[in-house]
């Protein structure tokens, strides 16, 4: 069941167990991408179900049970990235003096190219937790900006505004990559 579809196990009249076999894949997708390795995800997955089953008599229905377990799944990854954080995040120092590259005028590289993949991964694996909670929802997950500051428990505003420094960031981390792709 994906986040988009309108019946939910809640409207169904499931129990907390239907729910975990319809979304466990849903939530690992999402701590895999906070993560960045299947140990901690699945450690996310485990604290994330954890926390839901606590609150699940608390679940009044306002929001589609997939939406409710994204957020309790991100908040999870941001408890889990703060209390693993080594001080290996990029810093946002010195943005105001970022050169741009432009990108279009190099040659077509292609979404398959697993080496700018990995690259952009190991980026968002740098930025700091609320703003790798940003790009995940938005940019990896598809979310809208609405859903995704809904998630975050932020304004679309604030969402816009770390969406703009974290890809500022990642830009920058990606620029000598693709100014000299050899």
């Amino acid at each position: 069941m994906s986040l988009h579809e309108d019946k939910t196990a809640a409207e169904a009249g499931g129990d907390f167990d239907t729910l975990v076999e319809e979304q466990t894949g849903f939530v690992y997708n999402v701590a895999y991408r906070m993560m960045g390795n299947p140990h901690d995800a699945e450690d996310v997955v485990q604290d994330a179900f954890l926390s839901a089953y606590r609150a699940w008599d608390r679940f009044r229905g306002e929001s589609r049970p997939s939406t409710w377990l994204y957020r309790i799944t991100v908040n999870a990854a941001l408890m889990r990235l703060r209390r693993n954080r080594k001080g290996s995040q990029a810093t946002q120092m010195g943005l105001d003096d970022v050169e741009i590259v432009d990108w279009s005028q190099l040659p077509e590289r292609g979404a398959a190219d697993s080496e700018l993949r990995d690259r952009l991964w190991e980026g968002i694996g740098l930025l700091a937790p609320d703003l790798k909670a940003a790009v995940v929802m938005r940019d990896v997950e598809g979310l809208s900006n609405a859903e995704a500051a809904g998630a975050l428990d932020i304004s679309v505003s604030a969402l816009k505004s770390r969406l703009h420094r974290a890809r500022v960031i990642l830009r920058k981390h990606l620029s000598d990559y693709l100014s000299n792709p050899g």
